[in-house]
């Protein structure tokens, strides 16, 4: 066994796969290989994976031309130091040490496996359109694992926005970090010629925390490695998306994506990043401030989201309860984002401390929600009266360095949503329950007209501790 081999095991060998991974492991190479213990010996007999073979094992969600980018980057990876360039066929050795470079490596380790899925050229840079495709694959992958594989966590597809769209916005955000050799960020017109080479996609892996767990995602579900969040932290699928409450037996439509969930729930204080509970719909609840209050007051965090009638998609993030008091509140961890036509989060500059006011009901102040910039200069503002809104930043919000949000300075509200995030306070009052709940005989009215309770899906139910 020559150094470059030995050399290679050792690596392999310090893999962060524990035994009862690593028996996973070989179930699965076996699997695809079609390996066998042989009559002497009981030894499995060797094989290789062709590409005939992972196409045949991989998960039927992974299209096509991703099970071609996961058989190259495979292919490429060399435990033994060849210099003929990739091989024909996948070693196990191959298999573990690609894993363990998907999965558990480094941000350059991370950045090379990319760089195979998209390349095969091992000493030539790619180009940012290639990058772009790639990435576009990757989030189409990886939602449509979580789809077939029913882990979207309460959320669906029939009830969120088109995430077409909002997948071309993400993987536009997620490239626009890419920084070119000389270290700039360039626009979109001009990143899809630039040229980048690992130390660009190293750079990318350490900035984009993203991209590493769609990755880990992809590969964990489509070579099988764990299609079930029954497996518990054996391979985990690093949960991209919090559990939704609340929209499942109502007829309330989100304005969210499942890209942009996604990309808005990375922002968020890890805490908060495990369960969203819708508290108001202007869709369910109607065009009521005074509504709007009664439902977000003392909830705890919260994203508001706004959509106006030029269907730009915007909102804030509260990073403490509402409450209904002429001074401003909140503190530094809040910001503003915009969802559509374009992703971007703005975070507090330190410049002042106006991350949050509600106020209802006085004559001296301003009545409504608002957050950032100065009394009748919000950075988003929401109106007591219900319906209208103002996004003032001349050129940018003082408090979140955040552009207008909305399209025009003043504008009309097509839909708003609060959803609180994370487990709510430990002193909320438990919430009211419906007259129905003690009304048997009403219930089974409704069940006889075909009719059901619409607060059914607003409420968590208890019988299943909130699970969907």
């Amino acid at each position: 066994m020559g150094n470059g081999e030995s050399h290679s095991l050792n690596r392999i060998c310090r893999c962060p796969f524990s035994a009862e991974e690593r028996i996973i492991l070989d179930k699965i190479f076996g699997s695809m290989s079609g390996s066998t213990s042989s009559a002497k010996g009981g030894k499995a007999t060797q094989k290789q994976v062709t590409l005939a073979m992972l196409k045949a094992y991989v998960h039927p969600g992974v299209l096509g031309p991703m099970t071609i980018r996961l058989y190259n980057a495979m292919r490429s990876v060399d435990p033994i130091k060849r210099t003929e360039g990739p091989s024909n066929a996948i070693s196990k050795k191959q298999f573990v040490l690609f894993l363990a470079y998907a999965m558990r490596g480094t941000a350059e380790e991370k950045a090379f496996i990319i760089q195979r899925m998209i390349s095969q050229d091992a000493d030539g840079d790619i180009k940012g359109r290639e990058i772009k495709e790639f990435t576009k694959d990757l989030i189409i992958a990886v939602i449509q694992l979580l789809q077939v594989e029913g882990m979207l966590r309460g959320w669906s597809l029939e009830k969120t926005s088109e995430p077409t769209i909002g997948t071309l916005r993400l993987t536009n955000f997620l490239i626009s970090q890419l920084k070119s050799k000389d270290g700039q960020h360039l626009a979109a017109d001009d990143l899809q010629n630039e040229e980048y080479g690992q130390r660009e996609l190293k750079d990318w892996m350490y900035t984009v925390s993203l991209i590493s767990t769609f990755l880990h995602i992809f590969v964990a579900m489509g070579l099988r490695i764990t299609n079930s969040e029954s497996q518990g932290e054996v391979f985990s699928t690093k949960h991209l998306l919090p559990k939704c409450v609340g929209i499942k037996y109502t007829g309330v439509f989100t304005v969210f994506d499942i890209p942009s969930i996604m990309y808005l729930n990375a922002y968020l204080p890890s805490e908060h990043q495990h369960k969203w509970q819708l508290l108001f719909s202007s869709q369910f609840h109607g065009a009521s401030f005074t509504r709007l209050c009664s439902l977000t007051l003392h909830k705890g965090p919260t994203l508001l989201i706004v959509k106006d009638s030029d269907s730009y998609v915007f909102g804030g993030y509260a990073s403490h309860s509402w409450d209904a008091r002429p001074q401003f509140q909140g503190d530094n961890k809040c910001f503003l984002f915009t969802l559509s036509p374009r992703l971007g989060i703005y975070t507090c500059t330190g410049y002042n401390d106006h991350y949050m006011y509600l106020n209802h009901g006085q004559q001296t102040m301003p009545n409504g929600l608002g957050m950032g910039g100065q009394l009748y200069y919000f950075g988003l503002w929401i109106d007591s009266n219900y319906g209208e809104g103002h996004s003032k930043a001349k050129p940018k919000c003082t408090t979140y360095n955040s552009p207008q949000l909305s399209a025009h300075e003043h504008f009309v509200i097509d839909t708003l949503e609060v959803w609180s995030v994370g487990n709510p306070p430990d002193d909320q009052l438990p919430q009211p329950k419906s007259v129905l709940d003690s009304e048997p005989e009403a219930q089974a009215l409704l069940h006889m007209i075909g009719k059901i309770r619409m607060s059914d899906g607003l409420r968590e139910p208890s019988e299943d501790n909130g699970e969907e």
